[in-house]
């Protein structure tokens, strides 16, 4: 037992995959302990989207822990007042850290309804007015972007969504789901896209690979919608996939570019 601390140390020394599954468990420890320590105070000021506020704070630290840089390119795009919506291609976990650094106030994801029941982190992102959505029942989901498209003018709020629906570490995007666009055309808001850099440099699930890095994250000038109606979603839908996979492939390049450059990074 005294050296199984010794073993465990040695082994993420030499072990790549060893050390993939203690920063991916390290990842979810910290995730529950901060919703389950923070949870009770943000509690007292109940369900609201300035808790977002809190819940981004304890998570943009995750990024030095593992040694990953963020540059944010078009930051400024999002300054505006009014209610919009943000999507973003979606990866792997490691996109939290990426929406953290871009989302801007009075912004919540919409999230899976699996997430309402983890315990703490479940309750945690209902203080914070994270919108779940039911992925199994599409008449429940419509109803909920429905009320939400009423929400985000009458209230001023932003939506993140990720339009992929799940994860995808592919060098390009699987094709866009139709809700965030039919959210956005209802409720005649303009759209952000924004495009998160490849991981593959450093982070791979299936690899087991998990190295410092870096990632950058672009957002994209708004797409109107104002004008536009429910049979127009078909083809705003592509527009912003292809404007979208446009900026990764670019990305995806300078990654390239870059390793050939510094041969010696992970």
């Amino acid at each position: 037992l005294l050296l199984l601390p010794f073993a465990a140390l040695l082994l993420y020394q030499q072990s790549a995959t060893f050390r993939y599954f203690c920063k991916l468990a390290f990842f979810t420890c910290w995730i529950v302990a901060v919703a389950t320590l923070l949870s009770p105070f943000v509690a007292l000021r109940g369900r609201s989207v300035e808790n977002m506020k809190i819940l981004c704070a304890v998570i943009r630290p995750l990024k030095h822990v593992y040694g990953i840089k963020m540059q944010v390119w078009g930051s400024e795009h999002l300054d505006i007042k009014e209610p919009y919506v943000i999507v973003c291609n979606h990866q792997a976990f490691l996109d939290i850290l990426g929406m953290v650094e871009v989302i801007p106030e009075r912004c919540v994801p919409i999230a899976k309804k699996e997430f309402m029941y983890m315990g703490t982190v479940g309750w945690a992102c209902w203080l914070c007015r994270i919108i779940f959505i039911d992925r199994h029942k599409r008449a429940d989901a419509i109803d909920v972007l429905s009320q939400t498209a009423k929400t985000i003018r009458r209230e001023n709020l932003r939506v993140l969504i990720f339009p992929e629906g799940t994860r995808n570490q592919n060098k390009s995007m699987l094709p866009f789901k139709r809700g965030a666009f039919h959210l956005a055309v209802e409720a005649q808001v303009p759209i952000f896209p924004v495009v998160i850099s490849p991981y593959w440099d450093f982070f791979s699930s299936k690899e087991k690979k998990f190295t410092p890095g870096m990632c950058t994250i672009r957002v994209l000038p708004k797409i109107e919608t104002k004008g536009l109606s429910p049979k127009d979603v078909p083809k705003l839908t592509e527009t912003v996939r292809k404007a979208m996979v446009d900026v990764f492939s670019e990305m995806a390049a300078n990654c390239g570019d870059l390793r050939a450059e510094h041969p010696l990074l992970p």
